[in-house]
């Protein structure tokens, strides 16, 4: 093992942060994790900034002893690092680091009129969870720290920023925090000024290009690793400084790349704790308030539509029927009872026999609502089984993703050549991927690193770094060194899937002031 021709992708998801060791064949050979919860504090959904430390040392410890295991050797240095995190949120910092805010994550809905007013000032969408909402709304509010920002970043940019000193942001990242101008590979500068036009009654000694981070494209360097920065991920003081650091990249970006979604005409579904689809679209789109303009890590137009909510009802159920199993003292291992119910959820009717499911533990974008309530409904005469009452909750998952889709497709003529799948909702074989293609009415295809994306992805971004040719362009990259021998799943759903989801949403729709109502009256 070289660990010189050796690269570490770190990310900090929803509800794990996960490293993963690449070799020079891009190989997975160690990998390190650490779990965690984001917490609902004075009606703001955030991670404490105690936790992104304690956690990463965990992960990088766990990493370590995977290589040590494995290789009999310390992970004192390698190729090159890069760290990516749930994209959006809000992190401001004063000049001398002190952080200023709670982090306000992608989950909260609480920038609704920011969000508004800035999408007609820009005539362009911009939704609740981007930086730049959250930065409105708290001059709205009129929170008094805001004068003091020297720096506005998000957790992947805040963790870059430790490891390398150098307040700089990957493409694909930075356009959850404002748009991007795709030929300029930066900020939009018209929407800079109108956004500093709109403000400039405000006592703040700072404009807005003053605090946002640089915007650096895929293949260049972010920076190298300093004393702080190896200390800060290995305070044993093995990590040795000096390693060149990828510019950080959103989950949504780390995605694409590890599912080779980044060429025009391709998309990808992560499903998760959120699951958002992401569209590399050949045409410029329409203003819709379901669908974000973003970029995939080198800076093409991407259609992304995003939902905050989609595996966390079914990890609740899947808890309680795990409790039931202690109960009976049969106690079972949680995977092996994931994959159980995910299966017994293709033995139902195609359209749910009656049940219906709204999976919002939050609010959401794509329907309008600032907060949620899960809820599972039923008509009397149901088909009440136990594999329609789990494939009602995985339909669930996928129905608000499905109604952001119809738009992109049957409004805007999207064409998609390849659509791939992954995400913790696809570690069961099959399912997922079945009941996605009946959403989507297409073929769903699933690589064998499917359950693992975001590190996985953010290390490819290594690579393409370290090893690319000149002029090589990322998606040659992926298709002829990462990707070219790789092996994958194709499964498309029957007509009668197809049919039987369509029906399912119908009443879905139908039936949603259900949901609204469970929100204003609970």
């Amino acid at each position: 093992m070289e660990l010189e021709k050796s690269v570490i992708g770190i990310e900090l998801g929803s509800t794990r942060i996960k490293a993963v060791l690449l070799d020079e064949r891009h190989i997975p050979v160690a990998s390190g994790n650490y779990e965690w919860e984001n917490h609902f504090v004075n009606g703001v959904w955030t991670y404490a900034m105690d936790e992104v430390h304690k956690g990463l040392h965990a992960c990088y410890a766990e990493l370590a002893c995977d290589v040590r295991a494995k290789f009999n050797m310390e992970l004192t240095t390698v190729g090159a690092i890069g760290v990516s995190a749930m994209m959006h949120g809000y992190l401001p910092f004063d000049r001398d680091g002190k952080q200023l805010a709670e982090f306000r994550t992608w989950r909260n809905t609480i920038t609704g009129e920011a969000a508004e007013k800035l999408s007609t000032l820009f005539g362009f969408n911009i939704p609740q969870r981007w930086s730049i909402a959250h930065l409105y709304q708290a001059i709205l509010n009129g929170e008094a720290h805001v004068e003091d920002i020297s720096f506005l970043t998000t957790l992947a940019g805040y963790v870059h920023w430790q490891l390398t000193g150098e307040k700089v942001i990957g493409i694909g990242e930075a356009s959850g925090m404002f748009p991007i101008d795709s030929a300029r590979l930066s900020f939009n500068q018209c929407m800079v000024e109108q956004f500093d036009q709109l403000i400039c009654n405000q006592p703040f000694p700072w404009k807005l290009r003053d605090v946002l981070p640089k915007v650096l494209p895929a293949g260049v360097s972010g920076g190298m690793l300093i004393d702080a920065g190896a200390l800060f991920l290995d305070p044993t003081g093995t990590l040795k400084p000096g390693v060149p650091v990828a510019p950080c990249e959103g989950d949504a970006g780390t995605g694409m790349v590890a599912t080779n979604s980044v060429r025009v005409r391709t998309g990808n579904v992560s499903a998760g704790t959120s699951d958002f689809a992401m569209l590399v679209s050949d045409h410029d789109l329409g203003v819709h308030r379901e669908i974000d303009m973003v970029t995939t890590p080198t800076g093409l137009p991407v259609a992304m539509v995003h939902c905050n909510n989609c595996t966390s009802d079914i990890n609740a159920w899947v808890n309680l029927f795990s409790q039931f199993a202690d109960a009976i003292g049969e106690p079972q291992d949680k995977g092996a009872l994931f994959t159980l119910l995910f299966n017994k959820a293709l033995e139902g009717d195609a359209d749910c026999g009656g049940l219906l499911s709204y999976n919002y533990f939050s609010g959401e974008g794509v329907t309008d609502l600032n907060e949620g309530r899960p809820v599972f409904a039923r008509f009397p005469n149901c088909n009440f089984s136990l594999a329609n009452f789990m494939r009602s909750h995985l339909l669930s998952a996928l129905a608000t993703l499905k109604i952001g889709l119809d738009i992109l497709t049957k409004e805007e003529n999207v064409q998609v050549d390849k659509l791939y799948g992954h995400g913790g909702f696809f570690k069961t074989p099959v399912v997922g991927q079945k009941l996605l293609s009946a959403a989507v009415g297409a073929p769903v295809s699933v690589m064998v690193t499917a359950g693992e994306g975001g590190p996985f992805g953010m290390a490819l971004l290594c690579t393409y770094m370290l090893w690319k040719d000149e002029n090589e362009s990322l998606e040659d990259y992926l298709d002829n060194k990462v990707f070219k021998d790789a092996e994958y799943s194709t499964l498309s759903a029957d007509v009668f899937e197809i049919e039987g989801f369509n029906v399912f949403l119908e009443k879905y729709k139908d039936a949603f002031e259900v949901e609204r109502t469970a929100v204003k009256t609970m």
